[in-house]
């Protein structure tokens, strides 16, 4: 009889009391998850004892890696001064302070407790202001757990209609009928057939909702055109552009957006403005941000949480972001384009028609001969998924590399060229282990 691991007795005892075993779905391995036990810089080590590169950071949130030391003090030296209250903080204001001199589309801000969340009041916020329900949103495009913000996430052949029309899909099983209605599906970077479509709802629209470089899209950046064609048609039909940086703000000092070509009028944040712990933010112009303004006689949108700009997120955050200054956005970037240059050395060597797409300190891998510029060109088909898992498997066990689970790769500022030797290495083993199958793909 085969003795249990660790991580197969705790995810026993975990089913009986959380729903699957856990409680979020992108951390579950078949047959069970492992857990962890300590990590520190760039390396995670689990029950087991296995030592693993991170090239994961919580989806994308932790920025210089784990237990970052500047961090770590200042959180504990705000414990012992408490963790919450039922009164504003002055961490709060030089937080908001310093977020909006590194960005020029921001001029108020309000924090709250998570991605989703700011998406969500990112959405109220542009229906308050404009008087009108319905939102544009790209097909594919993730924004969080919001019915309304999940709407065609995962849209497939099977549902996705005409690429001229796109369908509203719901995501949850139940979501009510009148969501999708409310929810106008574009197809990201093709400015013909979005302008078409946003002009059959250009009186209904609050918002369009813009991810400057959407991962489930494809982790391809919108081009400088489609990005600034939407612009110019939303200031026409006083519509608003809104971004989503939940993800990219990582791209750059001042977000993804330091690399467009306009403004955008609200935008979400989360991630790694919280530090390692969870934080969300909307922030965008002072007068489409007074609808949270309870000096307003009129208030449009009542906001609060009792969680948002606790000081520990605060003081976290703060320090995250101070540490992610311009020498080390450059330089994470710079070690980023490295990584990939190696990974396609890979490629080139091991000989197989695989692509990678990304920006700043982000990218994803492909198993397609040329780059897709579209959601429908990076759909992966069944086989294509049951591959990218094989692969991800490969370097999870094998070359105990943790990976993103859609073949991605999100750095943190403690890495340096051995993480990223290891990782094209663990590569070119994983694509020769499994070329047959990967080859196989390239004739279906």
């Amino acid at each position: 009889m085969t003795k249990k691991s660790n991580s197969e007795k705790l995810y026993r005892k975990a089913e009986k009391v959380l729903a699957g075993g856990v409680s979020r779905n992108t951390i579950f391995r078949q047959p069970y998850p492992n857990y962890a036990n300590t990590a520190a810089g760039c390396y995670i080590t689990d029950i087991e004892g296995t030592e693993r590169i991170d090239f994961a950071n919580n989806m994308a949130a932790l920025i210089h890696g784990h237990s970052f030391p500047p961090i770590v003090e200042a959180v504990i030296e705000q414990l012992r001064k408490g963790t919450a209250y039922t009164l504003a903080s002055e961490i709060e204001v030089a937080f908001a302070q310093h977020l909006i001199k590194r960005v020029k589309s921001f001029e108020r801000i309000r924090f709250v407790n998570s991605g989703t969340e700011a998406v969500m009041a990112m959405i109220k916020a542009s229906r308050a202001f404009t008087g009108r329900s319905k939102i544009a949103k790209a097909e594919g495009s993730y924004h969080g757990t919001y019915d309304f913000a999940e709407v065609s996430q995962t849209a497939n052949p099977s549902n996705w209609g005409d690429v001229d029309n796109p369908s509203s899909v719901p995501l949850a099983y139940g979501t009510p009928p009148s969501v999708s209605k409310d929810v106008i599906i574009y197809p990201y970077n093709d400015i013909e057939r979005t302008l078409s479509i946003l002009e059959k709802h250009a009186s209904e629209l609050a918002c369009v909702i813009i991810d400057p470089v959407p991962h489930r899209v494809g982790l391809v950046p919108g081009t400088p055109n489609f990005i600034q064609e939407v612009y110019d048609w939303t200031r026409k039909n006083n519509v608003l552009m809104v971004f989503d940086e939940v993800i990219t703000f990582r791209v750059n000092y001042g977000g993804a957006q330091q690399n467009m070509p306009v403004k955008p009028d609200l935008t979400s944040l989360g991630k790694i403005i919280g530090g390692g712990f969870p934080v969300g933010a909307v922030a965008g112009r002072a007068d489409v941000m007074k609808v949270f303004d309870p000096h307003e006689k009129n208030l449009l949108l009542p906001h609060s949480g009792t969680f948002s700009a606790n000081p520990i997120t605060m003081t976290a955050g703060f320090k995250a972001m101070e540490y992610f200054d311009r020498d080390a956005v450059k330089n994470l970037n710079k070690l980023t384009g490295t990584a990939i240059s190696q990974i396609k050395e890979v490629i080139e060597l091991v000989d197989l028609p695989i692509s990678v797409t990304g920006a700043g300190s982000m990218f994803r891998i492909h198993l397609r001969e040329n780059p897709p510029k579209t959601y429908r060109e990076a759909y992966q088909s069944k086989e294509e998924s049951a591959v990218i898992g094989q692969l991800l498997d490969f370097m999870y066990q094998k070359q105990k590399i943790l990976m993103v689970n859609t073949f991605s790769c999100m750095l943190s500022t403690v890495m340096t060229q051995t993480e990223i030797d290891r990782l094209s290495e663990g590569l070119k083993a994983a694509f020769t282990a499994l070329k047959p199958t990967i080859d196989k793909l390239k004739t279906k």
